[in-house]
């Protein structure tokens, strides 16, 4: 009998989690062989039907060899794809990635989506290399808002991280911080959109978007059951987190991508456009009519950069 591993193959997959089951016992011609007297005395069994279930049995050892055959073909020599590190930002959570890292495991790339903390630039950057550091093989950062300043120092000393991609996101130079960039040009409204801080035990203070701006500030082309929900899950970030310098600028060693809206409230559109081409960015997509939260209102164009972002990465592993 054929184990269901002898029948995974890309030419036969379907949709993610589905699989061709070629297995005798599942086999749609067993029916057709084993009738019940068959199945009730083997002296009933003809040697026309015996030559019948010879000729099933070949056939689909025959289909089972046709099955494996082009999966090793297609697995040779092909580069290992990068595994994706999806890094949300500031008032944004990790299932903010859901459809983009839907649509990479679609195209067969292992993806992580990370609880950023939110609590400051270097402890934040320094959970994500941890993770990052677990992880075998290359691996591409992507960083959404305040989590461009993440991975910009997440990637210092971590060998394994390949390139970058800045989602609506800052792409801070040593000193820099996310007040400093989203001020640099004129458009930000955020400023006027936060609730009253929160005040922390130890002296911290976290920020929210106020619920009834949250929409028109943060995902203005999201629909409005969605954003409202956005806006009752939002993570807080610290005060200081928006405040601190940025310890590293791993964009000036490793390839870098952009993509952001041109109706983005909270870093203007200006200020990404300066920071991708300080980075000499390898490809800078501009979503027109696309809000702060690109990711989530234009996935398809998201998940097309970071998959040509880590294409290149494997085809450039030695």
């Amino acid at each position: 009998m054929l184990s269901p591993a002898h029948c995974r193959c890309p030419i036969f997959r379907t949709n993610e989690g589905q699989r061709l089951d070629l297995s005798l016992a599942m086999h749609p011609a067993r029916d057709a062989l084993f009738s019940s007297q068959a199945i009730h005395s083997s002296k009933d069994i003809s040697m026309k039907n015996f030559s019948k279930l010879a000729s099933a049995f070949t056939a689909i050892g025959i289909l089972s060899l046709h099955l494996s055959a082009p999966a090793s073909a297609a697995t040779s020599g092909a580069p290992a794809k990068p595994t994706v590190v999806l890094v949300h930002g500031a008032f944004a959570e990790s299932a903010s990635w859901n459809d983009v890292a839907r649509d990479l495991r679609a195209r067969s790339f292992p993806v992580v989506a990370v609880a950023n903390p939110l609590r400051g630039v270097k402890s934040d950057a320094d959970y994500v290399a941890a993770l990052v550091g677990s992880i075998p093989g290359p691996v591409v950062l992507v960083g959404h808002s305040y989590g461009g300043l993440v991975i910009s120092a997440a990637a210092v000393g971590k060998p394994n991280v390949q390139g970058l991609v800045f989602v609506a996101a800052f792409a801070p130079e040593v000193g820099e911080s996310a007040a400093d960039l989203s001020g640099k040009f004129p458009g930000s409204t955020l400023g006027s959109a936060l609730a009253a801080p929160v005040l922390l035990p130890e002296g911290a203070k976290d920020l929210y978007i106020q619920q009834e701006k949250f929409s028109k500030q943060f995902a203005e082309d999201v629909p409005p059951a969605l954003a409202r929900l956005m806006a009752v899950s939002q993570r807080p970030i610290t005060e200081g987190a928006l405040g601190e310098a940025s310890p590293a600028a791993a964009w000036k060693n490793l390839p870098s991508w952009f993509i952001y809206g041109d109706q983005d409230k909270n870093i203007p559109a200006a200020a990404q456009a300066f920071m991708a081409e300080r980075a000499k960015s390898m490809k800078t997509v501009v979503v027109k009519g696309a809000s702060h939260v690109v990711m989530i209102s234009r996935p398809k164009l998201v998940t097309r950069l970071i998959a040509e972002a880590a294409d290149a990465v494997a085809k450039a592993q030695p």
